[in-house]
């Protein structure tokens, strides 16, 4: 499965839990949040200041190598 920058954390939290890390790493650390939860990927990483795009291609790479 791919995921796109359209999908809330809950969603890929959801795909697979070794995303959590990647976020993590990222500076997400809010991933319990509620608000958090249903925030897309594409407004986390802009409220964190980092590439959407980049992120995505993270995971997805991630989730490839599974």
């Amino acid at each position: 499965m791919q995921i796109s920058k359209e999908m809330t954390i809950g969603q890929i939290i959801r795909v697979d839990q070794g995303i959590i890390p990647i976020l993590l790493d990222a500076g997400m650390h809010c991933l319990g949040c509620p608000s958090a939860q249903g925030e897309s990927i594409e407004e986390a990483a802009m409220v964190h200041g980092i590439s959407a795009d980049e992120l995505v291609d993270k995971i997805n790479t991630f989730l490839s190598a599974q």
